[in-house]
């Protein structure tokens, strides 16, 4: 009997390969256990259509990932926060801040998990921002702190 395998299987295969079993294996155990399906013509080409959607989606993902990762490397944001007398700034420049200010300046909508930086901003000045995108795209962002 041959199966398509749903799931990884420790010791058959990995999930989207197709094996031949014995019949009670197949039947009772990996179909039973919903870890495979059995391998009809109908069920191949499905598994092949789900598998070319899928290649399709991510390289749809990974263009609009770039064109954002240009678009960040172009535009520049200006915070303005509020200034001791030693010249630094009352707390610290938080990623929401930098989200929100990107959205409102630029309309460019980026979750604040991608900016990877660990260090807080805490000085009037110029920074760039490292953000992790996702898929293996990174971008920088160059943020413009001023004082009030």
């Amino acid at each position: 009997m041959k199966v398509l395998l749903i799931k990884d299987v420790k010791s058959l295969g990995k999930a989207g390969e197709v094996k031949e079993v014995k019949d009670g294996y197949g039947k009772n155990f990996l179909i039973g256990k919903g870890f495979a399906k059995h391998a009809t013509a109908e069920v191949l080409e499905k598994h092949a259509a789900d598998e070319a959607k899928k290649a399709e989606d991510l390289k749809n993902e990974i263009a609009t990932l770039k064109a954002t990762a240009q678009k960040l490397e172009k535009v520049e944001i200006i915070i303005s926060k509020k200034v001791g007398d030693n010249g630094h700034l009352f707390g610290a420049i938080t990623k929401d801040e930098v989200v929100k200010a990107l959205e409102e300046q630029h309309n460019i909508i980026v979750d604040k998990k991608h900016i990877t930086d660990k260090t807080a901003i805490k000085t009037i000045g110029e920074h760039d921002l490292d953000l992790k995108l996702g898929q293996g795209i990174h971008a920088k962002l160059h943020v413009d702190v001023q004082g009030e």
